[in-house]
């Protein structure tokens, strides 16, 4: 048997005990509307980046790749050609094709993160770029239910594309120059209206456009924060966020996170001992928990940032997974404050699309200009195109209708996923009423499941992701409309029957 066999057979248990059958891969669907090749390549490059293919191991031939899947010989030979011309696959004549050697000196396989695992330490633990590579390898969404998105069938694909065939009959003109530093002013006038149902009151030239709510945050940090500065972030929070932070040369200080809130006495506290510039904090459906800001805890913490005069930062991406306040409660800081110490972030990218990357920061006048300038320095302007198609399809009243079969949709699932989590042992304490994730305590070391998950190519996001110290956790986030494929629950079942 040869290495790779063995290698792959981590992966895939139950495969025949033979070379010639090696490739039974699961990515190989041909009704997937990804052509053979090109799930070849991504399926070996893959395994090649986390570490399941070593350096050096010979690959099935030709032959054995071909008959093992039932395909044909020219489909594996250009897939393995397109590996050989990446960098991760050569050619040896007369003996085959072998996983190519890495170079100590970052001449890698031809992408930056195959460069930076070159020289890491062998046997590097999961961390945050980890996951957020793993993230965006373009994985079926049915294999990520540690992922951050709803699957593309949840979302109205036909939605955009007659918005952005509108917009490209408008005046096709208007699409080939710079947008405006603030934003498209239609759509800013748009979120006025959408801010005052949630009764903060935002004039157009109190919003800046942005793509998506990473460049909101990221534009806020480089505004506000200097080396050595301290910035508080919920613990659990949005992982991305603290290596961003990181890089800034800010220290990071996570306030616990409780199912109402921070945890007042600490954030007091902390806030004493370090002076905080910004607080950045999830009100509504805060990510990984789903649980929301209470109204009393609401006034607290705008009590104690006037007390020690940081800034707090409201990201609100999951603003319309919530039915709202006459249904649930649901308080926005930046509701009580009017945008004079509130920086509220919003964005499309959960419920619209990720790929329109439209975002925007509401804040007062006088900062609106000044964050415009600095996005001005970094990026120019946002993307007009992808601005404009998000108000067509916010101003002609289709968007609506949109997030509430959304929502209807996501109890459906939430249920279920909690009721089967529940039956295999796990814990979700107050299951959150609405929202797309569940914070789950298995009661084991989750890092370790994620390994053994990956190995058996679906992607979970272990707790110890979510906190700033990024230690072991048997928490894990679950996103409820990714656990339709019958192999993760098989998974799950066998690790908690462990």
């Amino acid at each position: 048997m040869t290495n790779t066999v063995k290698q792959l057979r981590s992966v895939r248990p139950d495969m025949p005990q033979s070379d010639s059958a090696l490739p039974g891969w699961p990515l190989l669907l041909r009704e997937s509307g990804e052509s053979l090749v090109d799930q070849i390549v991504r399926g070996i490059r893959a395994r090649i980046d986390d570490k399941l293919l070593r350096s050096g191991v010979r690959m099935p031939s030709i032959r054995q790749f071909a008959d093992g899947n039932e395909i044909s010989r020219f489909t594996v030979v250009e897939a393995y050609d397109r590996l050989v011309a990446q960098g991760y696959l050569e050619s040896r004549r007369g003996s085959g094709f072998y996983v190519k050697e890495r170079s100590p000196l970052g001449g890698g396989y031809g992408n930056t993160a195959a460069q930076a695992e070159a020289v890491a330490e062998a046997g590097r633990g999961l961390d945050v770029v980890w996951l957020v590579r793993n993230m965006f390898r373009q994985m079926p969404p049915h294999k990520m239910p540690g992922g951050g998105l709803l699957p593309p069938d949840w979302l109205d694909g036909e939605l955009i594309a007659n918005a952005l065939r509108a917009v490209s009959r408008d005046n096709p003109s208007l699409l080939l120059g710079y947008g405006t530093p603030l934003g498209f002013l239609p759509l800013r006038q748009q979120l006025q209206l959408k801010l005052a149902e949630l009764e903060i009151a935002a004039a157009p030239d109190q919003i800046v456009m942005t793509t998506g709510v990473t460049q909101g945050l990221d534009t806020v940090a480089r505004h506000f924060l200097r080396p050595g500065d301290v910035i508080f972030v919920d613990d659990p929070a949005w992982f991305l966020m603290f290596g961003s932070f990181a890089a800034l040369g800010a220290k990071i200080v996570g306030i616990p996170r409780l199912g109402d809130g921070p945890d007042i006495a600490r954030l007091r506290e902390l806030a004493a001992i370090h002076k905080p510039k910004l607080y950045v904090i999830n009100s509504v459906l805060h990510n990984p928990t789903s649980t929301s800001l209470s109204a009393a805890k609401a006034f607290q913490v705008l009590r104690i940032a006037e007390e020690h005069d940081f800034i707090i930062v409201e990201d609100d991406i999951y603003c319309d997974m919530h039915p709202g306040s006459a249904v649930q409660p649901a308080t926005r800081i930046a509701a009580l404050d009017q945008l004079q110490r509130v920086i509220y972030l919003g964005g499309f990218s959960k419920t619209l699309s990720a790929n329109l990357r439209v975002g925007f920061i509401a804040t007062s006048a006088e900062l609106a200009r000044s964050l415009a300038d600095r996005k001005l320095l970094s990026t120019l302007t946002t993307g007009e195109i992808g601005e404009r198609v998000a108000y067509k399809v916010l101003s002609e009243g289709h968007y609506r209708k949109h997030a509430e079969r959304l929502r209807a949709r996501l109890n459906g699932a939430r249920d279920k996923v909690m009721r089967q989590l529940e039956r295999m042992g796990m814990e979700i304490g107050d299951p959150p009423p609405c929202g797309m994730f569940l914070w789950v305590d298995t009661g084991r070391d989750t890092n370790v499941m994620t390994e053994e998950a990956m190995e058996q190519g679906f992607l979970l996001a272990p707790g110890s992701l979510f906190s700033p110290s990024q230690l072991p956790s048997t928490r894990m986030r679950i996103n409820v409309a990714s656990m339709s494929d019958p192999g993760i629950w098989r998974f799950l079942e066998k690790a908690m029957a462990r």
